[in-house]
């Protein structure tokens, strides 16, 4: 899935998201709005992770979707 296919999808991917990332709110991935960047950021800020780490997450995630 490109960007836009999940920006418009973002209802139903946030359910993968809290199965990925159960420390993140339904709120926080709502502000995020399938916004790789804020996506990354809350994985980084939630578990303490290394920006590169997160984005590699992030990335593989989305690969996936």
């Amino acid at each position: 899935m490109n960007m836009d296919e999940i920006k418009g999808n973002w209802k139903q991917l946030k359910g993968a998201a809290i199965e990925q990332w159960g420390k993140l709110t339904d709120d926080e991935l709502d502000q995020a709005q399938g916004e790789r960047e804020q996506l990354v950021g809350l994985v980084q800020e939630k578990y303490g992770k290394a920006r590169e780490d997160a984005e590699r997450e992030v990335d593989a995630w989305l690969a996936r979707q």
